[in-house]
């Protein structure tokens, strides 16, 4: 004999409806509640300001991932050191956590940390390598660094098996930079990070992105590298500011469909001064 359920009354479909809502309404604040945990401490762990100096101008950008709590590993630093110079770096912690977000924050503290007391852009990567390994966790980094000399004009980079990074000069020449490189941070003891010295004979820039920035499902990392290096280019000969380039390479982001966070950091630099 076949069995009928007892139809609802309106009264009883109404209650259920209203404790279902209620339900979802719960799980969605506490969803909202947790992704605006994440994003605060994303911003924390990010610097509120950018050094310069005359004829130096930096500006960076940042876009969270499109997935989990919309929080990476990804960071961009920039920071006077105690001879005058400055430092800056970009980096990408594997993952888009919230535990990557936590392990970028000590990276980028403790190279921070021992900038004041490392000159040299490469022996400062191997220090934070040895630092990253310290720490003992499954995690590792990419990073690029730049030490920019104010009174010399000259800039010193180290790269850790990180993306290269775009240059463009004001007579309209543009590209990607040929710089050794070493092992990402945390993979092994002992890794060597060779430094590359650039003198810049004109005005021009210089962009540091992260992965999210030019590698999609369908682009390849040197094509997106050429789309920056394009951009860059002629965004200096255009008299662009460092501001409205970083806009536009994030622009370039966001249409690659990556769903991992990504961040760009420009320095737009004026001709070598007369010594």
């Amino acid at each position: 004999m076949a069995w009928n359920r007892p139809a609802e009354s309106p009264d009883d479909l109404l209650s259920r409806l209203g404790s279902l809502t209620a339900e979802a309404r719960e799980r969605a604040e506490g969803q909202r509640a947790r992704i605006e945990l994440a994003l605060a401490l994303q911003r924390d762990m990010l610097p509120a300001d950018l050094p310069d100096v005359p004829g130096l101008r930096v500006a960076a950008r940042y876009r969270p991932a499109d997935t989990g709590l919309n929080v990476g590993g990804d960071w961009y630093d920039g920071f006077r050191l105690p001879d005058g110079s400055l430092c800056f770096s970009i980096g990408d912690v594997q993952g888009h956590n919230i535990e990557a977000a936590a392990f970028m924050g000590q990276v980028r503290v403790g190279l921070r940390a021992l900038a004041s007391v490392v000159r040299d852009p490469g022996e400062l990567l191997a220090r934070t390598n040895d630092l990253v390994l310290s720490l003992g966790g499954a995690l590792f980094a990419t990073c690029t660094l730049m030490r920019f000399d104010p009174f010399t004009w000259e800039l010193e980079t180290a790269r850790a098996g990180h993306v290269p990074t775009v240059w463009a000069l004001a007579a309209g020449q543009s590209g990607v930079m040929d710089d050794a490189g070493g092992l990402p941070l945390g993979i092994e003891e002992g890794a060597e990070y060779p430094v590359t010295l650039y003198r810049p004979a004109t005005a021009g820039a210089f962009v540091f992105v992260t992965d999210g920035v030019v590698e999609g499902p369908s682009l390849a990392v040197d094509k997106g590298l050429g789309q920056v290096a394009r951009l860059a280019g002629d965004a200096v000969v255009a008299g662009t500011d460092a501001d409205d380039l970083a806009s536009g390479v994030m622009e370039l982001a966001s249409s690659i469909g990556h769903e991992d966070d990504a961040a760009v950091l420009v320095i737009c630099h004026d001709a070598p001064r007369p010594a």
